[in-house]
Formats: structure tokens, sequence, C-alpha cells
């Protein structure tokens, strides 16, 4: 998938969302940043792959609701061209929070987005890109996340297990569409300097535990976008169902 196909990066205004971003554009893909809220990042991210000679264009819409993903593929294609492959890496924590005071909105929540928006945007891709359909054929990749085989106690058990689930899904349908000419692989980051910690309330998260990490720092979302971007192209052409873990040995 080394063409110049449009891929779709759900969640990609900012951290290991704009890193793929900028990663595929400068490798030639027009790139759809989807984001939820943060126009103003997306507008400048798109802004930044354009004054470089890319081709993006931003476009709203809560990876939580299908109709809103049903749109941005539609938006995506009429504005970018023909898909080539989808990054599902949208997600959210939801709070900091053991499962003893766990509310089921903030359950919901993080599982419509992380699990069933993962879901929903891989049907939209394959209905397009499956051979059996008359389509090219592609990539899909997920961002998974180490929570998934951490468990994530005392933090975010209820994240952690919607990554699981990513993970899961990620095999499965991988054997399910193999094919029909479509690879499907997930990245697995482990400690990230984004802003995800702050956001869900916890900014000195990096620094408390980058020392646990065996390669003894944390990793950045460039190094989570190049992991990415070789999975998309063809030279992952024989690897599919694959958990590719860049979390510096946690």
């Amino acid at each position: 998938m080394d063409g110049k196909r449009m891929i779709i990066v759900t969640g990609g205004s900012r951290g290991i969302g704009a890193a793929v971003c900028r990663k595929l554009a400068a490798s030639g893909h027009p790139v759809a940043v989807n984001y939820a809220a943060n126009r103003d990042a997306a507008e400048r991210l798109v802004g930044e792959i354009t004054a470089g000679g890319g081709r993006a264009a931003a476009f709203s819409g809560d990876i939580g609701r299908e109709a809103d993903i049903v749109a941005l593929f539609v938006q995506a294609e009429a504005a970018l061209g023909p898909l080539g492959g989808l990054v599902n890496n949208a997600g959210i924590t939801g709070p900091l929070s053991r499962v003893a005071d766990i509310t089921p909105d903030v359950l919901a929540r993080v599982l419509a987005v992380n699990v069933t928006g993962c879901f929903i945007a891989a049907r939209e891709a394959i209905r397009r890109l499956s051979s059996k359909t008359g389509g090219p054929g592609g990539a899909i990749v997920n961002i998974a996340s180490r929570a998934a085989g951490l468990g994530g106690a005392g933090e975010w058990v209820h994240y952690a297990a919607s990554k699981g689930a990513v993970e899961t899904f990620t095999i499965g349908l991988a054997r399910e569409v193999a094919g029909e000419g479509i690879r499907v692989n997930a990245v697995s980051p482990g400690l990230i300097d984004t802003e995800i910690h702050a956001s869900a309330g916890a900014p000195d998260r990096v620094a408390r535990l980058a020392a646990g990490v065996p390669l003894g720092r944390a990793g950045s979302a460039a190094e989570v976008a190049d992991a990415v971007a070789f999975l998309l192209s063809d030279r992952a052409a024989y690897i599919t169902g694959a958990i590719l873990p860049v979390s510096g040995g946690r």
C-alpha cells in the first residue's frame, strides 16, 4: 500500500494521531485529519502539512457516534480521493478511577469511543477496501496500548480493558478479511510523552513512571508514528494480525 491513496486518521489533531498524520503526509499520502472538538489544533496541523507540500484536510466527528463516522468517510473521500487505509487512533482514557468508583457514564463513553468506534470505522473502511466488493485492498492499523497487558490497576482499568478489546478485535478482523486484500494490525504504545496524561488528570505521570521503563525513558509520538507507517506500507505486506509494542520494553 505504498501508493498515494488517502488515509483516514481518527483523533488525528493531537499527540500520536498528529504525528501519524505528519508521517503519512510526508510520504505522499493525502491525510484526513479527524478531530472531535479541537478544530484549531486540526487546522494548524493541516496548515503545517500543506505548507510542507502535502495534502490534508480536517474533518470534525465524534468517533463515539456512528453517524459521525459514516459522514467522516464520505466527506474525506469527496475531498481527498479514494480510501487506501485507516488508522483507528481516536481514544480516551476517562478520568483516573478505581473500578470501585467507576460510573456507568464514564465506562459507556470510554467503550463507545475506544471499542465501538473502532469497529464502526473499520466497518466503513472494509466496505470500501474489500476485494469482495470491488475494492483495491488496503490496510488498517489500530492503536492499542500496553495498558491492555499491564491492566491499569489503580488508574484506569476501564481504559486498559477497552484496549484489550482492541487487541482481540485486531486479531479476529485480520483473519476475517485476509482473503479480501486487507491487512489489519495494531501498534501498542507504552509510556508515550503526550498530553493524554494531563487530560486524564495526571500531568506528572510521564516523569513519575519513566524510570520504570527498561529503556529508561518515555517514548515519543513520532516513534509510534514510525511503527504505524511501517504497518501501513508494502514493507509489511506479509504482516497481519500483529500487535507491535512500541514501549521501551515495558
